[in-house]
Order: C-alpha cells, then structure tokens, then sequence
C-alpha cells in the first residue's frame, strides 16, 4: 500500500509511506518555516512523486493531517489533499495531527507510559493531548485535543516544540523541544493503523478556536 500524507499543522511537510519501504518512508520534505504553506506544498509533493517515480494513479490513499493547528496553514494542507484525492479518485483520511509527535515518542527511548503532546497554538498558549503507550504497541490517545495555557497542562512529561517554548512552566523533553508534526510520522501511524484494521477520522479541520477573521455587518445607508 502506498500513501500519500500531508500535513500543514505547523510546518509544511509531505511523504510518501509505503509498506514495501525500509521503515515505511519511501521519500519525504518538511520545511522549516511555519507561515508559507501555500507557496511550498504544491512544488514540494510535485517533486516528491517525481522523485519517486510515481504519479497519482499509483497512489492507494491519501492521509492528511487535520490539526489541530492555525486557520491558514491547516487549510492548505487540507485543501490540497481534498484535491488530490477528488482529481486521482483515491480514499482520503485524516488524522490528528499531534499523533504524529506521539508516534515519535513512542518508537524513541524515551521510556514513559503516560505523557503529553504539545504544538505552538500563539496567543501564548499550545495546543496539546494526553496518550498512554505499552510496550510494541502504538501510542493511544486519552484526551485531547484541547488548547490552553501550558501552567495548565496536567503534571506529565511534555513532547513537542510547544513544550520548548514553555520549558520554564512544563516537563520539556529536551530531545523533542523543537518537534513538529510532519507528515512521514504521521503517514506511518495511518499506514499502522490501517494495517490493524482500525478506523481514521474525515478530512474535517480540528480547530479549536473561532476564526480571527470576521465577515463585516451590512453597512449603514447615510441619512
């Protein structure tokens, strides 16, 4: 099975995941740069798949990453999947985002049973989620997605550049002090899932703000 993961929660990123692959990551790109989703992803899955060698009818999937995350930059990541998906007539999934870091967590050798995800939400506060993990098995969410001060995160280790940012108040791993979701974690924790015959989500953004952006009243006629 080959899938194609997106993901715009925070960075831009892309991959191609495959069960055929060594470790399931035939290619993948990630930028650096949180704010130029638009103008990076489009070139960036091009040159993937013709990296690759393959076009979108060799595509089985598509997962992309719903967030949570920032108004403008989740929907790019979204809109384009939707594309994709509808112009190559292929399934498409989604996946919270922050599984991506707790997917990380738990193949690494940080040996804890319990602990936090956390993303830079702005506005001083991060977006976060609670997973317990056994041993060889993948992480499994317990609360969460939520958004909020990190003072107010439960008393857990912390994963994820929301918890660099806030070091100071939160358990910061420092190893995953800069992590960001991005898409070869996430398409490999879909590909898993799936696998296991388990369900995904839709393509449906999880924002868990109201939009900054307000579409004006009916203006007033002069007297």
């Amino acid at each position: 099975m080959l899938i194609l993961a997106i993901d715009t929660s925070a960075v831009a990123s892309a991959a191609l995941i495959s069960d055929d692959a060594m470790e399931g990551v035939v290619d993948s790109f990630a930028t650096e740069d949180t704010r130029s989703h638009a103008e990076v992803l489009a070139p960036g899955i091009e040159k993937l798949l013709a990296g690759a060698g393959v076009t979108g009818a060799d595509i089985d999937a598509i997962v992309a990453g719903v967030g949570p995350g920032p108004f403008t930059g989740l929907r790019s990541g979204i809109a384009t999947a939707r594309t994709l998906a509808f112009v190559w007539n292929k399934p498409l999934h989604g996946l919270m985002s922050l599984d991506a870091i707790a997917l990380e967590v738990a193949e690494s050798t940080a040996s804890v049973s319990e602990f936090l995800v956390a993303t830079d939400a702005r506005r001083k506060e991060v977006y976060w989620a609670r997973y317990t993990v056994a041993d060889g098995r993948l992480p499994e969410l317990v609360d969460g997605p939520q958004v909020g001060f990190a003072a107010e995160l439960p008393d857990l280790p912390v994963f994820g550049a929301g918890a660099g940012l806030y070091a100071d108040v939160l358990k910061a791993d420092e190893d995953f002090a800069r992590t960001q979701p991005n898409a070869a974690a996430l398409g490999q924790f879909a590909l898993a899932r799936l696998a296991s015959g388990q369900a995904l989500l839709d393509s449906t953004p999880l924002y868990l703000r109201e939009s900054d952006a307000q579409v004006p009243g009916p203006r007033k006629r002069a007297l």
